[in-house]
């Protein structure tokens, strides 16, 4: 008697996983990411002196 198709065992290859991870890859590129990266690079003046003053309150001198 052979077994029932429920106890063959399963051979997980990573078809799907590679299949889902080839869509999202060929979807193109998230709105999130898109919007971060066209934030601007430079950092005003007002941030800069929070930074400073929130390394002086750590105890950070350097």
């Amino acid at each position: 008697m052979t077994k029932h198709i429920s106890d063959q065992p399963r051979r997980h290859t990573g078809s799907r996983l590679r299949e889902y991870t080839r869509q999202e890859r060929e979807s193109g590129t998230h709105p999130a990411i898109a919007f971060l990266r066209a934030r601007p690079k430079t950092r005003n003046e007002e941030n800069r002196k929070i930074a400073e003053y929130a390394r002086i309150e750590r105890g950070r001198l350097t």
